[in-house]
């Protein structure tokens, strides 16, 4: 996928990281617009409909969670988080809220760009494709079928859902509260066991070595993604 000339809204009321992203992403082909408080940056989402979303949570006007729940009220844009807020509870709720990416500040730049580059990439995917791959792996959704390097894989239900739910968001984390909720219909923390137990029988399934999972990768207190 080409990046050059995508549209990103930075919506930060730093003048220094502002300026910061308005230079280094400028350099690499990306269209840069700012604002500087919540409602500015509201205003121009209607207006120049971004391609991506640099949002930071410590706004003047309105807290930046409450600016990522505006945007996915409406839009499937993706957002990538740019805050000093270190708590893992703020990331997880950032995360469930539908945030594509989380970065802390101090940052690097070319970790950033790198992160930007993946949201993009995987904003361009499209999560009802009756056909899903990662590596070696395919879940045909019209057959309800998972294979690996083309032999059929027997999963219960409950697997299938899961991994087609991660796979659908493939590259993106998957909250604990987001997959319970969506598969066992509990609340978050509630039953959490359940999805070690079938991230376990899943990897025994389909990775080379489960021991050493290379694509059900587990990000510690936040959730699961499919790489």
């Amino acid at each position: 996928m080409n990046e050059k000339g995508k549209r990103i809204l930075v919506i930060d009321d730093e003048p220094q990281i502002q300026r910061l992203l308005k230079v280094s992403l400028s350099v690499h082909g990306y269209e840069v617009s700012e604002a500087i408080d919540a409602n500015e940056g509201l205003s121009k989402i209607k207006q120049m409909k971004p391609d991506l979303i640099v949002l930071d949570l410590g706004l003047p006007d309105l807290d930046g969670i409450d600016v990522l729940t505006k945007v996915r009220e409406t839009s499937k844009v993706p957002v990538v988080v740019l805050t000093a807020r270190e708590h893992e509870n703020d990331k997880i709720l950032a995360f469930d809220l539908g945030a594509d990416d989380y970065v802390t500040k101090p940052f690097g730049m070319g970790e950033l760009l790198a992160r930007i580059r993946n949201a993009l990439r995987h904003s361009s995917d499209v999560n009802d494709e009756e056909i899903l791959k990662f590596g070696n792996i395919t879940i045909d959704q019209e057959n309800r079928e998972v294979r690996v390097n083309d032999n059929q894989i027997k999963l219960t239900p409950t697997e299938y859902q899961l991994i087609t739910m991660l796979a659908q968001n493939k590259g993106k984390i998957v909250t604990h509260h987001q997959l319970l909720s969506k598969i066992w219909g509990v609340d978050k923390d509630a039953n959490s066991h359940y999805l070690r137990i079938y991230i376990g029988q899943l990897r025994k399934k389909l990775e080379q070595d489960p021991s050493e999972p290379i694509h059900i990768i587990n990000e510690p207190g936040v959730g699961y993604k499919i790489v």
